[in-house]
């Protein structure tokens, strides 16, 4: 599970508009990863831009990095955002395994 400190700085990384963006399109790719030259194609974010986002990211520990040649790729961290979801879902329905329905009411029901 998540430390306390960890899912505040993930949560800080991805409340913003390109950096959620950036993260999506990254669990999208899977463990292949993108280029961050594909990124920014993909996104039309400014190279500048995406730099200072792909570092917020990095530090938060949601992606990481590695080279291939002349090209840094970038992964969503899967084990990461896991375990962020864990923590946010971690008392769902009392403790209780929810499912996709989860424990979640009826709008309708009185």
């Amino acid at each position: 599970m998540m430390d306390t400190q960890a899912v505040l700085a993930a949560l800080a990384a991805i409340a913003q508009e390109s950096r959620l963006a950036i993260f999506r399109l990254l669990v999208q790719a899977g463990p292949d990863g993108m280029a961050a030259s594909r990124i920014a194609e993909q996104l039309d974010i400014a190279p500048s831009s995406l730099s200072f986002h792909l570092k917020e990211l990095t530090h938060a520990k949601l992606i990481s990095s590695r080279s291939e040649g002349r090209f840094v790729i970038y992964s969503a961290d899967i084990a990461v955002m896991n375990g962020l979801i864990g923590y946010l879902t971690e008392n769902c329905c009392g403790g209780a395994p929810c499912g996709p329905a989860g424990c979640a009411t009826n709008p309708t029901s009185t």
